[in-house]
């Protein structure tokens, strides 16, 4: 490997490499792409509309547990002794913050599941009709679907979150012990989960980039990438105005060689600034088309798969 290349990815105070990011990111988009279909669920209920139907309900049920499982999966392994992972199910620690990450995770996954065999009810019938067992157990499944999807957008707000509090129990790292910093990974993983949505739903299962679904999900991104945004400027702005060691992590992170280019050039410019430029700026016929609606989702889940990394090395460069 280059040498300049490994002194970026490989440094002294690293205690996290790439692999976290990557769960990192990974849970943040199953989480998204959770709030992002219940949105549409409600979106479709109240127009009298049959949820099973929604692309983007098909997508979040592929992406959403394919997801979180891979990244647990990239986590255990990653861990020095991943098959002793199971010893944090049966020896508890409400001290480690990891611990209450894989209860968070396992109530989820299993809530997740439960949640999807009630929104594919119907479909899920025609196996139930010749397996009487089964047909009982969706029926009561789907009676049980308003409390699980409260309990299921919880879980996926505290997963959301999770990412940025995962971060803090790396203490002595001014950069990442930040208040603002789970708020920031939540509402970054709402912004993947509806880029992840929308571009399955187009490429997996042929929703047209004009369907109302689809309409509606972007007037939920505005709001977001404003947060989004709002949030990026709070979290260093808190840096700076601490001083010392916080204020010099701002300006390794933001005015230094490689993850500071990183940050303004994948995460501000091709995630944030580029999709907005190219929306207004083109003319309606390219920007209507399927092609140009999956680039724009390419990339945002580019900006916040940056983001991960960017938060995760920068946050270790500089200790206080």
């Amino acid at each position: 490997m280059n040498p300049s290349i490994n002194s970026v990815l490989h440094f002294d105070t690293m205690v996290w490499p790439w692999p976290i990011a990557i769960y990192l990111f990974l849970a943040g988009v199953s989480a998204g792409a959770v709030m992002i279909a219940m949105a549409v669920k409600r979106y479709r209920e109240y127009h009298g509309q049959v949820v099973a139907d929604s692309g983007i309900i098909k997508a979040m049920a592929l992406i959403a547990p394919l997801a979180v499982i891979l990244g647990l999966g990239i986590l255990i392994i990653d861990l020095t002794k991943p098959l002793e992972f199971w010893k944090m199910m049966i020896y508890w620690n409400p001290t480690s913050v990891m611990f209450w990450g894989v209860m968070v995770l396992s109530v989820y996954i299993v809530v997740l599941f439960l949640y999807m065999a009630a929104l594919f009810h119907q479909p899920l019938m025609v196996f139930g009709r010749k397996l009487p067992w089964l047909g009982q157990l969706l029926n009561l499944i789907k009676r049980m679907e308003g409390s699980m999807q409260w309990i299921l957008m919880l879980l996926a707000v505290a997963l959301g979150a999770y990412t940025g509090f995962l971060l803090s129990a790396l203490k002595g790292f001014p950069l990442l012990n930040n208040p603002v910093l789970p708020v920031l990974f939540l509402v970054s993983g709402i912004s993947s989960g509806a880029a992840a949505t929308i571009l399955f739903s187009l490429l997996c299962f042929r929703e047209s980039a004009h369907s109302q679904d689809i309409h509606f999900v972007h007037t939920l991104e505005k709001p977001v990438l404003m947060t989004e945004i709002f949030l990026l400027i709070t979290f260093f702005l808190g840096l700076v105005f601490a001083g010392g060691a916080s204020a010099e992590a701002a300006r390794v992170a933001l005015m230094g060689e490689f993850w500071s280019t990183v940050f303004w050039v994948l995460v501000v410019f091709c995630g944030m600034v580029l999709p907005w430029i190219l929306q207004w700026t083109l003319p309606k016929r390219l920007t209507a088309k399927s092609g140009f609606v999956a680039a724009l989702c390419l990339l945002s889940l580019t900006g916040v798969f940056a983001l991960r990394h960017f938060i995760l090395y920068a946050g270790q460069m500089t200790v206080a």
